[in-house]
């Protein structure tokens, strides 16, 4: 992906139109631009891109879905939706109300571009410098500066997301060719838990409940994985696709032994995935 520095455009008029129709007393996110007006510009990241190959997406949008994407707890794929589908955030990125936005696997490449430079300071140290000049931060008033928590709450975001995918695919996979078994083995809340995709659910912003949710689809998915491979009638269900991806995400996303049957389901830190997923 090159960058090619575009003037940053005016909100076009049907979306401040709706916009204001919709939401007269504005929100948050419309809020912050009407007081801060243009907080990053696409040559804040030039660096980061080479200038030549397919034209990226506008830096200073993704900046900017980074930060309401933080602030509202959503995984990349709910991020992608909500510039797609809410006017407010169109309104934020100056988009017609009929873009139809990106995917959601840009907002990850944009991430992977910003930390090997350490560039996710430029953000948070922007957003900050304008609340200073506004008066709304106090020049010693404690305020987090760490722009490093932001992207870490982020990305596991994402874990959570795909530790509780991979465990639904496996559940239904298994469902299809062994459901009998299935049924005599599994928690009565795992349907209800399990039903719809991760990515439709508003994942807990709070670390300590993320940190509980994961670690009660980790328990979850040790406990299918007990069965699996205790099932000496149905031997090879360990040898399903599903159920190998299940067993080693768990390996990368928890604390585990190569046992499967003594898997742990303590949640890995985000540096600890990354190494390990590595080291398989």
């Amino acid at each position: 992906m090159s960058l090619h520095p575009q003037p940053i455009p005016a909100i076009p008029e049907e979306t401040i139109r709706v916009a204001h129709a919709v939401l007269p007393k504005g929100n948050v996110w419309m809020q912050m631009r009407d007081e801060l007006a243009t907080l990053y510009e696409d040559q804040d990241f030039a660096d980061l891109f080479p200038s030549r190959g397919k034209r990226a997406e506008a830096p200073w949008r993704l900046a900017l879905v980074t930060v309401m994407q933080y602030g509202e707890g959503l995984t990349d794929r709910q991020a992608a939706d909500a510039v797609r589908t809410r006017i407010a955030w169109k309104y934020v990125l100056r988009l017609e109300l009929t873009d139809t936005g990106f995917d959601f696997s840009v907002l990850s490449e944009f991430r992977g571009r910003l930390l090997p430079h350490e560039a996710d300071r430029r953000l948070f140290d922007r957003l900050l410098s304008r609340c200073r000049e506004r008066g709304w931060i106090k020049a010693r008033g404690k305020q987090r500066t760490d722009s490093t928590h932001v992207l870490a709450a982020i990305r596991t975001l994402r874990r959570l997301e795909c530790v509780g995918e991979t465990m639904r695919h496996a559940l239904n996979v298994l469902a299809e060719v062994a459901p009998d078994g299935l049924l005599s083995h599994m928690d009565p809340q795992w349907a209800e838990r399990y039903e719809k995709r991760f990515s439709d659910f508003r994942l807990p912003k709070e670390e300590k409940k993320r940190v509980e949710l994961a670690e009660t689809i980790g328990a979850d998915g040790r406990r299918l994985l007990a069965w699996v491979y205790a099932e000496e009638k149905l031997p090879w269900l360990r040898e399903l696709d599903a159920v190998q991806t299940l067993r080693r995400v768990w390996l990368q996303h928890y604390h585990a032994s190569e046992q499967v049957t003594r898997l742990p389901c303590r949640w890995r830190t985000a540096a600890l995935s990354l190494a390990h997923h590595f080291s398989l």
